[in-house]
């Protein structure tokens, strides 16, 4: 989910944690392994108060046909 988020485009930690309803500390740990994994990139920013945006490496927008493809499947077990 948090990839499908970052397809839009760069968002910032506070964007992702409330469009996921997820918690500081699981989405931190999240994002912390896909950086680890060079599947997004962080970028801070040095201004008050801190700014920090979450963007899709080049390996990172390779997963997404794959993630629109299982999406779709998704989509059409859930009609039947």
């Amino acid at each position: 989910m948090i990839l499908y988020q970052l397809f839009d485009g760069p968002k910032r930690f506070s964007e992702l944690q409330s469009n996921l309803e997820i918690s500081p500390r699981t989405l931190s740990m999240r994002l912390q392994q896909l950086e680890c994994d060079k599947i997004i990139s962080k970028k801070v920013y040095t201004e008050v108060p801190l700014k920090v945006e979450y963007t899709l490496t080049k390996k990172g927008l390779s997963l997404n046909e794959i993630i629109n493809t299982m999406n779709e499947w998704g989509e059409s077990k859930s009609a039947t």
